[in-house]
């Protein structure tokens, strides 16, 4: 098969020349699955520009897939942050009592919110 991109008819350079005919196609998805990711896939028998070209498309998909990675990462990170955050922003649950929430307050505020009640209601005697 002669490269699309130089005309070169090396029989060593068949996978790279497949390669090179699907992206002058724009058909990525075949470039890729003749194995465009692959730096073997190389024929030494074609011109430099066509060698560059086929590594810069080869850079370029690499780095496209690297992107893609880092967006899924911090995407998941910032799931688990919204999970987090609102875990923490849940009321608390009082233990044996189905339904009921915790008290607002912390026990010893809610105690001493209690003692200074029932100092009130005793007309403030000590």
């Amino acid at each position: 098969m002669a490269c699309a991109g130089c005309g070169c008819v090396a029989a060593g350079g068949a996978g790279a020349h497949a390669i090179v005919a699907a992206l002058r196609e724009d058909d990525l998805d075949a470039a890729l699955s003749l194995g465009l990711l692959d730096a073997s896939q190389a024929c030494p028998a074609c011109s430099d520009g066509c060698r560059a070209r086929l590594v810069a498309a080869r850079e370029q998909r690499e780095a496209a897939l690297a992107a893609r990675a880092r967006h899924r990462v911090r995407t998941e990170r910032l799931e688990r942050r919204q999970r987090e955050r609102a875990e923490r922003r849940k009321p608390a649950v009082a233990p044996g009592i189905p339904g009921a929430t915790a008290p607002a307050l912390p026990a010893a505020a809610a105690a001493a919110l209690a003692r200074a009640k029932a100092k009130a209601a005793a007309g403030g005697k000590p």
